[in-house]
């Protein structure tokens, strides 16, 4: 544990070191919180062994255990020292992230680091200081959006622990999370976002299902089902609201009659949600897992940050399906996407996911034809 510390350490001096005097604070907390992380993991088979560890947790540590072994046997992840160990670090979120976009924008505000290269959000250890940096933002003008994030990934440099903020959840969503995490480990292209968070959930959908196949009870089972029809209600419903304020900040004529609109989407946004929850033939009927997101004061930043979760998630969902599901193949296949520049590869993804619009308005069409 001293050897990964004192490697974490290192690892963000050196970049504080070449990021300049602006961002020392920054990288301070950012060393501060993730050592503190490492210093307060213990090994998952201590744990189990300790007769001072409560039974429910052994319970769940024992799944863990489980599921990081199917994570590499089966899954192709990583097989390292990552979610072996354990942390309980009594918050609610591992980090906060601050997303932020232009007023009239859709485009993510980037920051930039040696290591992880530049990414979309800024992560803090501390929600207090992750909303007064928001704040400085939508000082000047931006949207802003403050998100806590159970997990994350140091891409292998250290020894990722399971940590509390999310060892209790449903046994589909733990899953999800540690198979996520694993394949940022597996592919990561510096300075893209959407392309390593889309192939990440793509993997982790992938494996939820043959974990959940092989591993769970028929009342886990339903349980992620659930999940995933709400997951994606929810999602595409903030997509077509994104999309549609695309067009209008595209086609924007004038400052005030754009702010008008964008009031005017939220507004049906909102609306949308609402009617989404009185049908009963809609998965959010009567569902408030997702009453607090649309409680708070809703903004570009939060469409757009949704976006880079999701962006490339049809097209890497087909790239499996070419493959028929031979995950080492889709891994080759995605690797050499990576090796590619940005330009090649996104470029790729969009002939996929454009393929993949027009045949789903052909097979409206045909439905629409077949009704008459």
């Amino acid at each position: 544990m001293l050897i990964s510390a004192t490697r974490a350490i290192l690892l963000w001096f050196v970049a504080s070191w070449i990021a300049g005097c602006s961002t020392v604070n920054y990288y301070s907390q950012a060393v501060g919180g993730h050592v503190d992380i490492l210093c307060a993991a213990k090994p998952i088979d201590e744990l189990l062994a300790d007769s001072g560890t409560s039974a429910s947790l052994k319970a769940r540590l024992t799944m863990v255990k489980q599921m990081r072994a199917f994570a590499s046997d089966e899954l192709g992840l990583p097989d390292n020292a990552s979610y072996r160990t354990y942390a309980d670090i009594k918050r609610p979120f591992a980090v906060w992230n601050v997303f932020a976009t232009p007023e009239l924008s859709l485009k993510l505000m980037e920051w930039c680091h040696p290591v992880s290269g530049c990414v979309t959000y800024r992560g803090y250890f501390s929600k207090e200081e992750a909303v007064a940096y928001a704040d400085q933002l939508h000082q000047q003008g931006g949207d802003v959006q403050v998100s806590g994030v159970p997990a994350y990934s140091t891409l292998g440099y250290t020894s990722d622990p399971v940590l509390s903020t999310f060892i209790n959840q449903t046994e589909g969503e733990v899953a999800r999370l540690i198979f996520h995490e694993l394949a940022h480990q597996l592919v990561y292209v510096s300075g893209d976002s959407a392309f390593n968070e889309s192939f990440a959930t793509v993997v982790e959908e992938e494996g939820v299902k043959r974990w959940l196949a092989h591993h769970a009870d028929p009342v886990a089972i339903e349980s992620y089902r659930l999940y995933s029809l709400r997951k994606k209600a929810f999602v595409d419903l903030l997509s077509a609201s994104r999309q549609h304020l695309e067009s209008v900040y595209t086609n924007a004529t004038n400052v005030e009659s754009t702010r008008a609109a964008k009031r005017k989407e939220f507004g049906v946004l909102r609306k949308a949600y609402t009617q989404m929850k009185s049908d009963a033939l809609n998965p959010l009927y009567r569902y408030n897992g997702y009453d607090s997101y649309f409680a708070q004061e809703l903004n570009n930043a939060h469409l757009a940050a949704i976006a880079t979760y999701t962006q490339w998630v049809p097209a890497f969902t087909q790239l499996m399906q070419r493959v028929q599901g031979d995950l080492p193949q889709f891994y080759r296949v995605v690797k050499e996407l990576a090796s590619q520049s940005s330009t090649s590869h996104q470029a790729y993804l969009q002939s996929i996911d454009s393929l993949l619009k027009i045949q789903g308005m052909s097979s409206a069409r045909g439905l629409a034809n077949m009704s008459q």
